[in-house]
């Protein structure tokens, strides 16, 4: 699959997360084979780049090729200024996001909220292909409800303003990330597309990846909340794809590895202090089909320092190794 210039291999996609998705994350799934991994939203407001966060959001510096970045708003010319103010910080791919659930988005009529307004959507989409000499890209749903599913019609609209490829999350707005995707809608979608079609939801294992490609026709396959302590998910649905055949899932060593290595880097980029609090949410996931889950969250997360905070990683997961039970502390 190509996105303009940017040959995107193998054809599994980390979706853009918000609180998830940042440069460590981004970097560890493009190493374990996302062919290309989309960041988490970033806001089109100019008032909000030069905070943390922003700044944290929009920093790239080492980060491999393609780069795609998210950006959410209301106003053409803002979004366009946006994507522009990106791409001179280092994007290669603007996605556009009109998939966002949230309330806190949808309220301020962003997000999935913008495909109540098909004609918004065109002018938005037209000023920021317009405004960039990169691809630009589009996420959605399938529509604001189940009366509402509007998918086609917003799809026509991105490919005629000259989206480069759009993804499709297979719920409505009201669903959130319940019930169950509808491949069938993004089927139909793909149907009448010449650009590519990516599809997402509910693509949690290489045999999932597979089956909705078939079924879909899509041209590739986006991944969002199966990654979360799973960064690996990317190779193995890439091994799957090419030799119809699964692979063997990391050794506890690996994972060991793997995220002492995701936590580290979690504390170079955001300092002691938030590094420590940010990666909390990661150890749980990495550690959430364990037994001992709920003890090892109690305790790592009393860590206050990075120093701690590896330590009982390290500890923990020597002990999985090993064989034995893991001996928890009361406190850290």
């Amino acid at each position: 699959m190509r996105i303009g210039p940017h040959s995107i291999a193998p054809r599994v996609i980390l979706a853009p997360m918000a609180g998830v998705t940042d440069k460590p994350f981004r970097v560890l799934c493009k190493r374990l084979g996302a062919g290309l991994c989309v960041s988490e939203m970033t806001t089109s407001d100019p008032r909000f780049w030069t905070t943390a966060k922003s700044r944290h959001r929009m920093d790239h510096a080492g980060e491999p090729a393609p780069i795609s970045v998210q950006i959410a708003g209301t106003v053409p010319q803002i979004m366009a200024e946006a994507a522009r103010y990106n791409v001179d910080h280092g994007a290669q791919i603007v996605d556009i996001n009109m998939g966002c659930p949230a309330k806190k988005v949808c309220n301020a009529w962003a997000g999935s909220a913008l495909m109540r307004e098909p004609e918004l959507v065109a002018k938005i989409l037209e000023a920021v292909v317009a405004a960039v000499d990169v691809p630009v890209t589009l996420k959605i749903r399938t529509g604001w409800d189940h009366d509402q599913r509007n998918a086609p019609l917003i799809a026509r609209i991105a490919e005629q303003s000259g989206i480069a490829a759009l993804a499709v999350h297979g719920r409505t707005r009201d669903q959130q990330y319940a019930g169950v995707a509808e491949y069938d809608t993004i089927a139909a979608i793909k149907a009448q597309l010449s650009i590519p079609v990516i599809a997402n939801g509910d693509i949690d294992s290489p045999r999932k990846a597979a089956l909705v490609l078939a079924r879909t026709g899509c041209d590739a396959v986006m991944v969002g909340r199966a990654a979360q302590g799973r960064p690996w998910i990317f190779r193995e649905i890439a091994h799957f794809l090419e030799h119809g055949e699964e692979r063997a899932p990391p050794s506890l060593a690996e994972v060991r590895d793997l995220l002492l290595g995701h936590l580290e880097h979690l504390h170079a980029f955001y300092g002691e202090v938030s590094g420590v609090r940010i990666a909390r949410k990661h150890l749980g996931w990495y550690a959430k089909d364990r037994p001992e889950n709920v003890a090892f969250r109690a305790v790592v997360n009393r860590a206050e320092s990075a120093e701690q905070q590896l330590r009982l990683t390290r500890d923990y997961f020597d002990a999985l190794v090993a064989g034995v039970a893991p001996e928890l502390p009361a406190a850290a």
